[in-house]
């Protein structure tokens, strides 16, 4: 499947955009793009799904997806989403393991998949790809230490405050009295985010809001400014 001229100039604006390409050649950025295939996604569906044999690097051109875990009984855990400009895939990339977690499209995407092969010929010609993306590794290995320390020293609704805040700060939301601003998310939503049961959700929310440390109001969770720390 051939780009479109349009495609061809976002998947090259994005690819300078990305870390681990800043530092190459605009002839060699150029050529990547073309090696790049572009696949949509509806919402709700399925990149790949966790010990598939799948080993390319995948680069959201538009959309938002997630990365999963779900044990036996189907319960979800998420451990990282992807936006606009972001990049996932690296680690089957890198060793050639099978998927570590499941990719799902939160809402309608567009990603361009970049083969191993491609990928790796780019590391022989530019080294420092190679170095600038195990510098990303270990950001999100460290991400990942800390989502492990929250699940196992932290209460859920210590935890909730912990990811409504993350999400603000991403988000840069405030209202006029200063508190931090996220839009409502669902308790099913919330509770694969932070590794917790929908009534244990419930239950934190009820909690919180008794505690005025997290309110409704209009659709969005309010988190009192003193909670930031």
């Amino acid at each position: 499947m051939s780009n479109s001229g349009r495609e061809d100039a976002l998947i090259e604006k994005l690819l300078r955009n990305i870390p681990i390409f800043r530092s190459i050649s605009e002839t060699y950025i150029q050529q990547i793009a073309r090696d790049v295939r572009t696949v949509h996604y509806k919402k709700g569906g399925t990149v790949f799904y966790q010990s598939d044999e799948s080993m390319d690097l995948y680069i959201v051109l538009d959309g938002k997806l997630r990365a999963s875990l779900f044990d036996e009984e189907g319960d979800e855990l998420v451990l990282a989403t992807f936006n606009k400009g972001d990049f996932f895939g690296e680690m089957s990339l890198l060793d050639g393991v099978a998927r570590s977690a499941t990719l799902t499209a939160e809402e309608d995407s567009a990603l361009g998949i970049l083969k191993r092969e491609s990928f790796l010929q780019a590391i022989k010609q530019n080294p420092m790809i190679a170095i600038d993306l195990l510098a990303i590794v270990v950001k999100r290995l460290r991400k990942t230490d800390s989502m492990v320390e929250s699940l196992v020293f932290f209460d859920v609704d210590e935890r909730l405050v912990r990811l409504l805040l993350q999400i603000a700060k991403m988000q840069g939301e405030r209202d006029s009295r200063g508190f931090y601003k996220v839009r409502k998310l669902t308790q099913k939503d919330l509770a694969a985010r932070i590794g917790a049961s929908r009534e244990a959700i419930s239950k934190a929310l009820k909690i919180l809001a008794i505690r005025k440390m997290v309110v409704e109001e209009d659709g969005f969770f309010l988190i009192k400014p003193d909670e930031e720390a």
